[in-house]
């Protein structure tokens, strides 16, 4: 632990003293917990559309995820960065699968 040389700050990620990380050194960081995790490689920025979908997904109001994540316009989350499928959509897909399981047993 830093201890002493532990420097307060408001940001959600910083090195072991509490300064800013460079990003080249989270990126790094980021893709190698990706890789053992399992899980394809994304871009750090990909996390922030899958957290405003998973908002709206879970029906907070628009304005909530717009401070969030920090944007200025309401449009730029909702426009932007939140990807909602319709239950239409849904179930469209339900039925795509469906027709496809029943073709491969045939």
């Amino acid at each position: 632990m830093a201890g002493d040389g532990w420097k307060a700050s408001d940001l959600a990620f910083t090195t072991r003293t509490g300064t800013p990380i460079e990003p080249r050194n989270f990126n790094r960081a980021f893709e190698s917990h990706c890789r053992r995790a399992g899980v394809p490689r994304i871009r750090v920025h990909d996390t922030r559309h899958t957290c405003a979908s998973l908002l709206a997904a879970l029906d907070v109001h628009p304005r909530v995820a717009m401070r969030i994540l920090r944007h200025s316009q309401i449009s730029m989350t909702v426009d932007v960065y939140t990807q909602i499928p319709s239950p239409e959509t849904r179930k469209a897909l339900d039925r795509l699968n469906q027709s496809l399981d029943r073709s491969s047993e045939a």
